[in-house]
């Protein structure tokens, strides 16, 4: 079987490097010549485990190509697979262009029946609208083309896509007839043997599930930090609330975990996208605000804490108790481990934070750091390891769960930090054992 995919980015290149991995011969197209030539050489623009191993195996075996002519593409393949980018308009819609452009590239250039499968995450009524331009194309052209479309939302989590592809909990598929359905059955029947469960529904509901399931995972995230705010306020202990309910079978003990606030490049956009979709067709969706609202006020939480411990610790020095002039060191990056993703991530906003309070900001991330020099530039200080940023440090706010954080060497830090000081956004360390160490901590 042959198929294209357009758009290499997160979700394209793995699917990509994935469908070839199972005997599937696919071309990965994209407009960016740099990272198409780059690809050929065997330089991932992403950090993901596994990713280039699959990559360059597949490519020097020759069932991944990548290419910029989608043109060419569409002569020999049965399936174009859409996968490029949607970002957030101003008002918080998604952009759709590129998908637009993508349509109306296929419209211009079939010359036989194909598949169309919008991969890319977009409002519901966008495959009726891929379709209608398809549709216009090939009327200008004069032509009477068959071509199908499907809606094939993607659920990989950064740090563990290649195990989600390869082992999916379930596979959805909306399509609107017989043939599309036996086409995409076909495609994923590799997969078979690893028990995936291929769910077909219709086009508007296959579009809606992406949308609904990011919206009820970003909704425990907030329910949980407000909850552990909470927690704070009335004296209870957050972990132990989330092992009580987590073992509720109704509830399960997954994305319970209270931290500084969910980034990366779903939650944040597919939250405000349907909030968005909800205000055109006359709908207010209040969870959704409050869990959008939420998120927001968590990502300070961390720089308010720092606040109040500086103003505790330094009472009988009034000019001491700000945090001007204070060299802060921020573990981690990224929104999450496994990942340079830092899209929306909470560093973004707790180093703004920082920087506009006067602080000295020092970083480390196993994996992001180039990402933030693109960013941030010469802001802050970039650090080579995790004990050169805490070295002359005030304070060490955690902000990323990776495991060489999991254990560091409190003697080291204790004899090269400034003042011994960790807010911990993740709640990976223990009170208890802190303060047997001799620092101030503080968590979620």
């Amino acid at each position: 079987m042959n198929i294209a995919i357009v758009g290499t980015g997160y979700v394209g290149l793995v699917t990509g490097a994935c469908f070839s991995e199972m005997g599937i011969n696919v071309t990965c197209v994209d407009i960016d010549e740099v990272k198409i030539n780059r690809l050929k050489q065997g330089i991932i623009p992403i950090y993901e485990p596994g990713l280039d191993e699959l990559v360059k195996k597949n490519y020097q075996a020759g069932r991944l190509k990548f290419s910029t002519d989608l043109k060419s593409c569409l002569k020999e393949v049965e399936i174009v697979f859409s996968a490029v980018g949607t970002p957030s308009n101003e008002d918080d819609s998604a952009d759709l262009r590129y998908v637009i452009e993508v349509a109306r590239t296929i419209g211009q250039n079939i010359r036989q029946y194909i598949l169309v499968v919008i991969k890319s995450t977009v409002p519901v009524g966008t495959a009726q609208k891929v379709k209608a331009v398809i549709q216009e194309e090939l009327d200008k052209r004069g032509l009477v083309i068959p071509f199908d479309i499907a809606a094939n939302p993607e659920f990989l989590k950064e740090g563990s896509a290649i195990k989600d592809f390869m082992s999916p909990d379930r596979v959805i598929v909306g399509v609107e007839n017989e043939e599309a359905k036996k086409l995409m059955d076909r495609l994923y029947k590799p997969f078979i043997i690893n028990n995936y469960r291929m769910i077909f529904t219709d086009i508007p509901s296959a579009e809606m599930i992406k949308y609904a399931a990011n919206a009820m995972l970003a909704t425990r995230i907030s329910f949980m930090n407000d909850i552990a705010n909470l927690c704070r306020l009335v004296g209870a202990d957050i972990n132990m609330v989330r092992r009580g309910i987590g073992s509720d079978l109704r509830i399960g003990t997954k994305f319970l975990y209270p931290g500084c606030g969910y980034g990366g490049s779903c939650f944040p956009k597919d939250v405000k996208a349907l909030i968005k979709t909800a205000a055109q067709n006359g709908y207010d969706m209040q969870v959704l605000q409050a869990v959008e609202a939420v998120n927001e006020h968590q990502k300070t939480i961390l720089f308010e804490k720092l606040k109040k411990i500086f103003a505790s610790l330094d009472k009988s020095d009034t000019q001491a108790s700000g945090l001007e002039g204070k060299t802060i060191a921020l573990w981690g990056l990224a929104f999450k481990p496994d990942t340079d993703d830092m899209r929306e991530a909470p560093s973004l906003v707790v180093i703004d934070c920082l920087l506009d309070a006067g602080c000295i900001v020092k970083v480390y991330d196993p994996v992001a750091m180039d990402e933030c020099r693109k960013r941030l530039g010469n802001k802050v200080i970039y650090s080579k390891d995790m004990y050169d940023a805490a070295l002359d440090a005030d304070a060490i706010l955690l902000l990323t769960e990776w495991k060489e954080f999991r254990l560091p060497s409190w003697n080291v830090l204790k004899k090269t930090m400034n003042r011994h000081i960790i807010v911990d956004g993740r709640n990976i360390y223990e009170k208890k054992e802190m303060k047997e160490n001799g620092f101030v901590y503080d968590c979620i």
